[in-house]
């Protein structure tokens, strides 16, 4: 299930996205995913941001993790993200929140990012209908270096 972000959701993504095996996964991460300052502020934003579309991520009632769409500041481009907790991992759970959230978003062409080891998340983006359109590479802060990443698309209905 999705709903909007509450407030109360924000210290459950604080603790997901300050895990340092899902930091390195995700590669792309904060500079320091612990310091909760950053977090707060980073929220902040989001949060007060009209046009970046936010949804907590509900299963069995408990919050695991969250998806948004935003316009990427460098590209320019609509992105689609998603974090979910560590464990809930492997259980169809990021696939069915990021469909369901596609399905409220209508714009397309849509765009995400993952490094290219990160096979998990490439499947779940594939699996939603997004195709390979592109490489790079970037600075990971989770990894202190730089990685590939492949970018996808998700292109409009025909």
């Amino acid at each position: 299930m999705l709903r909007d972000v509450e407030e109360t959701d924000l210290p459950i993504f604080f603790e997901y996205e300050s895990d340092p095996t899902a930091n390195y996964m995700a590669a792309f991460a904060a500079k320091n995913p612990a310091d909760r300052g950053a977090f707060d502020a980073h929220w902040r934003r989001i949060l007060s941001d009209e046009a970046i579309m936010k949804r907590t991520i509900l299963f069995e009632g408990y919050v695991v993790g969250s998806v948004a769409s935003f316009i990427d500041q460098e590209f320019g481009k609509q992105e689609v993200t998603y974090w979910i907790g560590r464990e809930y991992w492997g259980k169809g759970i990021a696939t069915k929140a990021l469909s369901k959230f596609l399905g409220e978003l209508k714009v397309r062409p849509i765009y995400a990012r993952a490094s290219k080891d990160n096979t998990a998340s490439i499947r779940v983006l594939e699996k939603c209908g997004f195709k390979i359109t592109g490489h790079g590479k970037g600075f990971a802060n989770a990894r202190g270096k730089g990685i590939e990443e492949v970018v996808l698309e998700l292109a409009a209905n025909l």
